[in-house]
C-alpha cells in the first residue's frame, strides 16, 4: 500500500505539471502552492456501495465539489454509478478497467482563477451488483494560503482579475464541514466576505 500511494502521489504531481503547462505557469507551481509548511495532504479512501433493491428510496453519494485539490478514483470496473453535472445533465461515467478518473476539486478553481472548475458529481444507488471505489485525494496543507496565481490576473482586462477569494485551506475545509452538499458559490462568497482586504485584486 505504501508503494501504491507513493505512485499515485507522484502521479497527482505529474498531472499538476500539465495544468501548469496549459495555463502558461512555472513547472511546479502548483505543488509549490499546495505545500505549506508541512507539504501537501495526502489520502486514499476506499468506499463500498452495496446493492440497493430500490434505488429511488435512497440518496446515495449527494452531489458536491470536493474541497481539495486533484483526486485520482479507481472506480468499479463493472458497477457504475458515479455521474458528472454538466451542462444541467447528469452524465454516467461507464466503469472503466484499467483506468483513472481524474477529478478536480475547489481549490484548483480557486488557483486558476476560474480556468479550470472543480466538478460537481454524486454516486446513485444501483441494483446490479457491490460498486467499489479508491479516490486518492491530493490536497494543499492544512496552513496553505490559497488564492489566484499572480501570473493569471495580473495585467488583465477587467473581466479576467481576481474573481476568487485569499484564504488559508483550513479555515476553508472548516467551512465546507457544514456545507459539503450545497453549492461552492456560497463557500467562496463567505471566505471573501471573511477576508475582504484579501478578496481583491
Amino acid at each position: 500500500m505504501k508503494e501504491f500511494a507513493k505512485q499515485i502521489q507522484k502521479l497527482a504531481e505529474e498531472l499538476l505539471d500539465l495544468l501548469c503547462e496549459n495555463l502558461g505557469l512555472e513547472k511546479g507551481y502548483l505543488k509549490k502552492a499546495f505545500h505549506g509548511s508541512r507539504g501537501p495532504n495526502f489520502g486514499t479512501k476506499v468506499a463500498n456501495y452495496p446493492a440497493c433493491p430500490n434505488p429511488k428510496l435512497v440518496k446515495g453519494l449527494r452531489a458536491h465539489t470536493d474541497a481539495g485539490g486533484i483526486i485520482l478514483l479507481f472506480q468499479d470496473d463493472k458497477v457504475c454509478g458515479l455521474q458528472l453535472l454538466k451542462d444541467g445533465q447528469w452524465i454516467d461515467v461507464p466503469p472503466m478497467r484499467h483506468s483513472i478518473v481524474v477529478n478536480l476539486g475547489d481549490q484548483l478553481e480557486v488557483i486558476t482563477n476560474g480556468k479550470y472548475k472543480s466538478v460537481e458529481h454524486r454516486v446513485i444507488a444501483q441494483t446490479n451488483g457491490t460498486r467499489m471505489s479508491v479516490a486518492s485525494f491530493y490536497n494543499p496543507g492544512s496552513d496553505a494560503f490559497i488564492h489566484p496565481a499572480p501570473q493569471l490576473i495580473e495585467g488583465k482586462e477587467e473581466e479576467m482579475k481576481q474573481i476568487y477569494p485569499k484564504f488559508v485551506f483550513e479555515d476553508y475545509m472548516k467551512l465546507y464541514a457544514a456545507l459539503k452538499f450545497q453549492a461552492k458559490e456560497p463557500r467562496f462568497d463567505a471566505m471573501k466576505a471573511a477576508n475582504p482586504t484579501a478578496a481583491t485584486a
